[in-house]
């Protein structure tokens, strides 16, 4: 069953027009923003689309030994669970051993270009574990005669199927403590093969369009696994004459995979913009990563309940002047943010950019390139003629955590998500896939404000990546 959405409103945009735009970090500009009143387009996280959940913690899980060196520490290891915004739940692994996981973290889903399977040689053959093992194939029996493991317990396999997925994510040199969650490890890293990447379960794409009054904008097209997907019009559609429809002008009201729809604007209509949304509900496919809108670890989708998950496109259009449509994805290949601006307008469009001016000519586009450093939360707000701004925020990781020096043994316990910023008892892991020393490392790093080419921004550290052969 298709679940309602909230309907987005018209924005309208004042006479006054800004003669340029200017890219500010939210993190000094929301104040201003906020006291000034402006309303900020697409001010949730960056997202492609898809699901959006909350992680409540390891449901199902063994024990695994980290070596390094002569140090070794052990860690629990199995599957996670998360609660999908409207209705549904995802069970997932990490695939970022040394990071911790922060308790109640937002996760949303994403492309492996925005994650540290970027650039893994060894991406698709995680993907056959997720696919050929727990919870996927569910018969442990049958599970076990294939690695060996007479006796294999839902724990057995859970902890097995993590410790063959950190060998391939992070290169790590990690064994199941028990002997036959170990040979299910051994048996799925021996037999893995590649898989392509799996598509995403809602996305829209352009996620911005711009225009005219009296034009229909787009096409945004729709790609989604589910059979259907609602489509909304506007709250205020019927004051305003906005309406969503095909190409032919037929009013729009769901949509299905490869659907095109456009916005249609009354030619006079004032200068304004409209949040798309479109939902569905659908499972997610197995291998879709999942990142934080924090610095958490991030997942992998193991399994899927129905869920709902959701997508925005965001429509832009003016009489006259620069008519910008704003979109950003995150590119683990050149640790970057790219931020893209197509002008359908009629006058160039300026805008600042950490201590750069751009211009993007009328009926061009331009993508550009927001250099970051690993774990560095951004929050950008551009903005553009008449009082349009659209923000774009999340946290870039890109890299799994190097292996960390000084390791020690410590029990395993009750596990429960690390929150960061805390430090734990020694006796005890702090992150529930992942290992514990890291959280101390973070606690005990100055969280500050670096300012880089007139942007302010939050660092945190960087780190580094091992190579598995």
């Amino acid at each position: 069953m298709l679940s309602s959405l909230s309907a987005p409103s018209v924005r309208r945009r004042g006479a006054a027009r800004l003669a340029d735009a200017t890219l500010v970090s939210g993190l000094v500009a929301a104040g201003l923003l906020a006291a000034a009143g402006v309303a900020v387009a697409g001010g949730t996280p960056q997202s492609g689309g898809g699901a959006t959940a909350t992680i409540g913690g390891l449901k199902t899980y063994g024990t695994a030994v980290i070596h390094d060196g002569d140090a070794n520490e052990q860690v629990p290891a199995g599957l996670f669970e998360m609660s999908v915004d409207n209705g549904g739940t995802l069970q997932t692994y990490c695939i970022d051993l040394h990071t911790p996981t922060q308790k109640d973290a937002r996760y949303h889903e994403t492309p492996w270009s925005g994650t540290s399977l970027s650039g893994n040689k060894n991406a698709g053959k995680i993907r056959w574990i997720l696919q050929n093992s727990y919870p996927q194939v569910n018969d442990l029996a049958e599970l076990a005669a294939k690695a060996g493991a007479k006796g294999l317990t839902e724990q057995d396999a859970a902890a097995g199927t993590q410790v063959a997925i950190w060998r391939y994510s992070d290169g790590a040199d990690v064994d199941a403590v028990d002997p036959r969650a170990e040979k299910l490890a051994d048996y799925l890293e021996e037999n893995a093969r590649t898989l392509a990447e799996p598509a995403a379960s809602l996305t829209l794409d352009p996620p911005a369009v711009s225009g005219h009054p009296g034009e229909r904008l787009g096409p945004v097209t729709v790609h989604t696994n589910a059979d259907s997907a609602t489509v909304r019009p506007p709250a205020d559609a019927m004051a305003s004459g906005v309406k969503i429809v095909d190409k032919r002008g037929k009013a729009v009201t769901s949509a299905t995979d490869g659907s095109r729809i456009y916005v249609e604007v009354p030619k006079e209509a004032q200068d304004g913009w409209v949040d798309l949304s479109v939902q569905a509900s659908t499972t997610v496919p197995v291998g879709r990563a999942f990142v934080s809108e924090t610095r958490s670890q991030t997942q992998i989708l193991a399994g899927s309940s129905e869920s709902t998950v959701s997508a925005t496109a965001t429509a832009n259009w003016a009489v006259a002047g620069a008519i910008p449509a704003l979109s950003a994805v995150q590119d683990c290949a050149k640790s970057a943010v790219d931020i893209t601006a197509v002008n359908k307008g009629d006058e160039p469009f300026t805008f600042a950019l950490m201590g750069a001016e751009h211009t993007i000519a009328a009926g061009t586009s331009q993508t550009v390139a927001i250099p970051l450093q690993e774990d560095q939360a951004y929050d950008f707000t551009v903005k553009g003629p008449g009082g349009y701004q659209k923000r774009f925020k999340g946290v870039l990781d890109c890299k799994t955590e190097g292996r960390t020096a000084n390791l020690t043994t410590q029990t395993v316990s009750e596990p429960s998500p690390a929150t960061g910023g805390a430090a734990a008892p020694t006796d005890t892991n702090l992150a529930e896939t992942g290992t514990s020393s890291a959280t101390p490392f973070i606690a005990g790093t100055a969280i500050g404000l670096v300012v880089i080419g007139g942007a302010a921004l939050l660092l945190v550290r960087a780190k580094k990546t091992p190579k598995r052969d």
